[in-house]
């Protein structure tokens, strides 16, 4: 009750002075209040705080000042102070839990919605970083997820081109997952494996003997922001969207898995221009059969063939598919492919504004409601997170790149009994397995 009064006092009273300020024909002080918007949020941590990190990676989703001010919540949100960190390790590692460290650093060098990072050294000389949970999490987020669906309660009592369901269900399932740095430490292990013979991506190693469900140590990576190098050289850029790119799609094309949490936050830039990609709480596993449905649907919108469409619809979950549905369904999936279709050097869309892909989430969502909705398997609500995540990523870079050279050098030669069983032996040695509830497991 505590966090639903929170969340609601917090935000209403700041749409309550946005509101009166217009009623009464003020100018708002948009910097100040963004900055007010930050620091409440910040504060609120949990799934609140998450939603407001994705609308800040998207260009032009917000108004300026509101983008620059939310960023911030990627990896700069209010952490907490030395009291809280000094308790937390202590029930985590124990009373004795600074001799287990050289050093160990007082302030977090980063904070976001879940947990803070503390830089510290071990005994043998490695640097490291030390995610520690904050507080109460399981009870604030199932606080705000309980409000999740009372906001998708409400949206349905009305039209519903979109049965929300099954994305309650998948952001439930994901976000309790996070809470679990024992699964993180494994997905670690994982894209460790991944990317063992890979230069260009780099991912952290864990340190099992300082970690817990609730405390996170791993080794240090070094690198800077990706939104320093927007003004690089193209080069540059184009070298940085590669590897972003592979870091992305060589685990979903070759083992089913994908990292779920595209923001800003999550990833930093080498000198050499490879990536440290950071963060592993949001992993989301797929069935080799969705892995096919994608590159399906590819081939089906080049050749425009609809029985292909059909197949790849149906292997993902999507019921009672009629060639109207179809035709909105590839709405959508003809913007996401885009890029990947024509056979040049290109930005990954003709605009640099995501108030494109908003459009034409419009168009979608109107046609749905007229053709009689639908309802999206849990599986897409990751993937297209994903996909678009990453798609402001090179956005925010101006990247010119052949996607289409780029995707088909990752799915030339797929074969799906090759991919399952790739995946089955790798899951199995890390301990991970397809999440419950996965229709095509079913």
């Amino acid at each position: 009750m505590r966090r639903y009064a929170q969340v609601g006092g917090t935000v209403g009273g700041l749409a309550t002075r946005f509101a009166a300020t217009k009623l009464f024909g003020l100018d708002l002080d948009s910097g100040k209040h963004a900055s007010e918007l930050e620091a409440a949020l910040g504060g609120l941590k949990g799934p609140l705080m998450k939603a407001a990190q994705l609308l800040a990676t998207i260009p032009d989703a917000l108004p300026s000042d509101y983008g620059t001010a939310l960023a911030k919540l990627q990896s700069n949100a209010p952490s907490m102070g030395w009291p809280f960190v000094r308790r937390r390790m202590a029930t985590e590692l124990g009373s004795d839990w600074q001799a287990r460290f050289h050093s160990f650093e007082r302030q977090a060098t980063h904070a976001a919605s879940l947990g803070q990072v503390h830089k510290a050294q071990s005994h043998e000389g490695k640097a490291l970083a030390c995610k520690l949970q904050y507080p109460d999490m399981g009870s604030i987020v199932e606080a705000d997820l309980t409000q999740l669906r009372l906001l998708f309660s409400i949206y349905e009592r009305g039209e519903r081109p979109v049965s929300t369901s099954e994305i309650h269900a998948e952001i439930s399932d994901r976000l309790r997952e996070e809470l679990d740095y024992g699964l993180e430490r494994r997905h670690m292990a994982l894209y460790n494996e991944i990317f063992k013979k890979e230069k260009n991506v780099h991912v952290p190693e864990a340190e099992a003997d300082l970690s817990t469900n609730r405390l996170l140590s791993m080794s240090w990576l070094t690198g800077q922001p990706l939104l320093d190098i927007r003004t690089s050289p193209l080069e540059t850029r184009n070298a940085v969207a590669r590897n972003m790119f592979h870091a992305w799609y060589v685990p979903f094309y070759k083992y089913g898995v994908i990292h779920g949490d595209p923001h800003l936050g999550n990833y930093t830039v080498c000198e050499d221009r490879s990536i440290n990609l950071l963060d592993f709480g949001c992993v989301r596993i797929f069935p080799p059969t969705f892995v096919k449905g994608v590159i399906d649907l590819y081939f089906a919108l080049q050749n425009n063939d609809h029985a292909l469409a059909i197949a790849a619809y149906e292997s993902w979950g999507f019921k009672n598919i009629s060639k109207e549905l179809i035709g909105v369904l590839n709405i959508w999936a003809e913007f996401v492919y885009a890029p990947l279709l024509k056979d040049s050097v290109s930005r990954i869309q003709d605009s640099d504004s995501g108030m494109y892909g908003a459009q034409v989430a419009n168009k979608v969502h109107k046609e749905l409601r007229r053709v009689g909705g639908v309802t999206p398997p849990r599986e897409f609500v990751f993937m297209d997170r994903a996909a678009i995540g990453l798609g402001s990523v090179f956005m925010h870079l101006k990247s010119e790149i052949n996607w289409y050279r780029l995707f088909h050098e990752l799915i030339e030669g797929f074969d799906l009994v090759k991919l399952n069983n790739r995946q089955t032996q790798t899951l199995s040695k890390h301990g991970v397995s397809l999440p419950l509830g996965t229709k095509s497991e079913d």
